[in-house]
């Protein structure tokens, strides 16, 4: 199945601690069904002192279900995603404007 929420789109939360908040998407899992997304569901995690790295208390992006995100068009609304065909190519959708998503 088509990915209707990917890498790099802007996305605002329905659902959690963080609702309301918007934010990108900086990664996608499609097989656990979650995101992780930039400034959203931040938890504290103990890391060790490293060669490499500073350890102590570092806040840590946790990853959210996507059916607590929805893409957000360009009147900064929640839109849900559709996918239509643009010729000989499916392409993403905003379904309150219509507008296509990737061009």
């Amino acid at each position: 199945m088509a990915a209707k929420l990917k890498k790099g789109d802007k996305v605002i939360v329905l659902a959690g601690k963080d609702k309301g908040k918007t934010g990108t998407i900086s990664s996608v899992s499609p097989k656990t069904g979650k995101a992780v997304v930039d400034g959203i569901n931040i938890a504290i995690r103990a890391t060790r002192q490293s060669q490499t790295t500073q350890g102590g208390r570092i806040p840590k992006a946790m990853p959210i279900d996507l059916s607590n995100l929805a893409f957000v068009d360009k009147n900064g609304k929640a839109t849900r995603v559709g996918f239509k065909m643009d010729g000989d190519k499916k392409v993403r959708f905003a379904k309150t404007t219509g507008d296509v998503i990737d061009a």
